[in-house]
């Protein structure tokens, strides 16, 4: 602060100059007018020039810096902190000249800000970019390294044995299908992340996505043992969504709810009314899983976080299912919610636009 005090008591140049030569511009005009016109003798008319020059410099440079030295530097102040990254709160300058002056103040300031929330934007970019990168490569490391283990033992001399070079290929295989479903699960996740992947809203009949869903990943319940059960709602029910999204969000939700399940449970697929609203409802997946605890819940949309990370990556979990969820719902304008109790299933809800009948 005793900087800035320290710079604003000092002369103001610019209002030095002008007020010099506002002040010779008088004085000649001065001694013009008394010593030509006037019949003024010399010195009398050198006098009183000199006099009209010293007024004329003290009240230009004082005026000058009244009404201009302190906005100069406040436009001086805010250009070196836009060009140094540097950036704090200063206030829109308004004075009752309402000038052109202000008018640069205003809207350096509002430029400030701009730059400001723009190099915001991209560091945030760039963190996210690390992240990312982190990320990538420690889920990549695992397969990776896991298939050239298996491979490395059978170049080894496991090949000779049928038995064991058997169950390595699948385990080998087991991985790269993994490494296959993180790759299509990155792009996708990194096209939402970037708002490349745009969502073709229209209007479409919820019960038809669902049953379509239902239908494909029974294959799925069946091998885990595992009932999937299709709440029965009305068949004319329109919403607006993207239906290809719509798609994936309860793909996602239903095999969470098959691979975190337990044989013999079950996982149910429906919808409820949205209160008050009459033309909002839930879609719901329920599943009578391992559970969610309480303080995980929020972070389990968080990209590549797991509640049981081992049994994840046994059962082929990339991690991005439910931030995919999170981020085509957003997309959407609609909210994601979930409830669960560890040991006894957990419930996610979507809201969903429904088209008045």
């Amino acid at each position: 602060m005793s900087r800035h005090r320290k710079k604003d008591k000092a002369f103001y140049k610019l209002g030095l100059r002008i007020s010099f030569y506002t002040g010779f511009i008088s004085a000649i005009l001065t001694f013009v007018i008394i010593y030509f016109f006037g019949n003024v003798d010399i010195s009398s008319s050198l006098l009183l020039s000199g006099l009209v020059l010293g007024a004329t410099i003290l009240t230009s440079y004082f005026v000058g810096y009244k009404l201009q030295f302190r906005r100069i530097k406040v436009l001086e102040r805010v250009s070196k902190n836009i060009s140094k990254k540097r950036f704090e709160e200063i206030e829109d300058l308004r004075t009752q000249y309402d000038d052109e002056l202000d008018y640069i103040i205003k809207h350096l300031i509002k430029s400030s800000r701009t730059v400001e929330r723009e190099i915001q934007r991209l560091n945030r970019i760039e963190n996210y970019r690390k992240e990312f990168i982190g990320d990538i490569s420690h889920e990549l490391k695992t397969p990776i390294f896991a298939i050239q283990g298996f491979i490395e033992t059978l170049l080894n001399g496991a090949l000779e044995d049928e038995e064991v070079n058997r169950k390595f290929l699948e385990k080998a295989m087991r991985n790269v299908n993994r490494l296959i479903f993180l790759t299509k699960d990155l792009m996708e996740i990194s096209k939402l992340e970037t708002g490349e992947l745009k969502s073709d809203i229209e209007n479409i009949y919820l019960f038809e996505i669902v049953k379509d869903v239902v239908e494909s990943l029974m294959y799925k319940a069946d091998k885990e043992e595992v009932d999937l059960i299709i709440h029965p709602f009305d068949q004319n029910i329109q919403i607006r969504a993207d239906k290809n999204q719509l798609r994936q969000v309860l793909i996602n939700l239903i095999e969470n709810g098959i691979k975190y399940n337990q044989k013999g449970g079950k996982v149910e697929v429906g919808i409820e009314p949205c209160e008050p609203s009459d033309l909002k409802i839930f879609l719901f997946v329920k599943d009578t899983g391992m559970g969610i605890d309480k303080t995980d819940i929020p972070r389990v949309t968080e990209r590549f976080f797991r509640v049981d990370k081992s049994r994840s990556r046994e059962r082929g979990g990339t991690g991005l299912g439910l931030a995919i969820v999170k981020h085509i719902i957003e997309a959407h304008g609609e909210k994601l919610t979930i409830t669960s109790e560890p040991n006894k299933g957990s419930v996610f809800s979507v809201s969903l636009s429904k088209i008045a009948s």
